[in-house]
C-alpha cells in the first residue's frame, strides 16, 4: 500500500470543542460573580392577609418554659397546648446555651399534639 506522509492537521473539532468550552465558562462566569441567578419571580395580586397570632414558646438557658409569657412545666405545657385548635402556629424562642434536650422536649409536645406551623426564631449572624 502507498501511504501518504501526514501533511496537514485538521484543526475544525479542535475550534468547535474550544468554542464551547469557552461558553461554558463565559455563562458560569456571570453566576459566580454575582452569586446569585436571575430569576423572574411571577407576581401575585395583592391581598389583605389577616395575621394569625402566633403561640410564643420560650425556652431560658436555665431550662424554664414559657407559654406566651408565662411559666408553664413540661407536663403542664402539654396540657395547656390540648386545648388549642389543630391549626394554630407556633413560634419558638430558645436561649443559645438551653439544653438540646428542652428544645427537643418541647419540639416533641408539639409533634406529639400534631401542630404543624412551628417556627424557630434565631437573631442574625451579622454584626
Amino acid at each position: 500500500m502507498d501511504e501518504k506522509p501526514f501533511e496537514t492537521l485538521n484543526v475544525i473539532p479542535f475550534v468547535d470543542i474550544m468554542l464551547v468550552l469557552l461558553t461554558m465558562v463565559l455563562t458560569t462566569a456571570n453566576f459566580i460573580a454575582t452569586g446569585r441567578i436571575p430569576v423572574a419571580l411571577p407576581h401575585a395580586s395583592q391581598t389583605r392577609v389577616e395575621k394569625q397570632q402566633d403561640k410564643t414558646i420560650e425556652l431560658t438557658a436555665n431550662g424554664d418554659i414559657f407559654l406566651d409569657g408565662k411559666a408553664a412545666s413540661k407536663d403542664d405545657l402539654e396540657i395547656r397546648l390540648r386545648a388549642l385548635p389543630a391549626d394554630a402556629s407556633f413560634l419558638i424562642r430558645a436561649d443559645r446555651a438551653v439544653a438540646l434536650q428542652s428544645f427537643i422536649d418541647v419540639a416533641d409536645v408539639l409533634k406529639r399534639l400534631n401542630f404543624t406551623k412551628v417556627a424557630v426564631q434565631t437573631k442574625s449572624g451579622a454584626k
